[in-house]
């Protein structure tokens, strides 16, 4: 038994952007899917401010440049309700939580070695221009 998902234009998000009153509806779009997060205003740990200027947009981006752990990313899939029209797509994929390193995993060994090598061979220059300098031989 498959379910249907429902698709929605971004003509019909943008209308749910109301944060007070009887009609209250604040939906937005992540990664081309379509969330209703109405009920998660007074739960999201940055304040229901920055859910209310992106109400019935696209909020792809703004969401990618906070870095959202990946819990926060599972939580969305208490609020999803729909996909985007194909017409209104952008094409962008949830790669997963950004990883904040310096570079490829593999550059750790390199690093961790370059780590100490530096410092040792600049503190065996020191020594040598001390002992040049200030050591008078007897």
């Amino acid at each position: 038994m498959t379910t249907e998902v429902k698709v929605f234009r971004l003509a019909d998000v943008a209308v749910h952007n109301k944060s007070k009153g009887e009609d209250k509806s604040i939906w937005c779009v992540i990664h081309d899917q379509v969330y209703d997060i109405t009920k998660f205003l007074d739960e999201h740990p940055g304040g229901e401010e920055i859910l209310i200027e992106n109400a019935g947009a696209d909020a792809t981006e703004n969401f990618e440049d906070v870095g959202h752990s990946s819990d926060a990313r599972e939580m969305l899939e208490e609020y999803y309700i729909g996909e985007l029209h194909e017409e209104d797509r952008t094409g962008s994929k949830d790669t997963g939580t950004k990883s904040w390193g310096a570079g490829p995993a593999n550059n750790e060994e390199e690093s961790s070695w370059s780590s100490w090598l530096v410092p040792m061979a600049f503190a065996l220059v020191a020594s040598m221009v001390y002992r040049y300098l200030f050591v008078k031989e007897e």
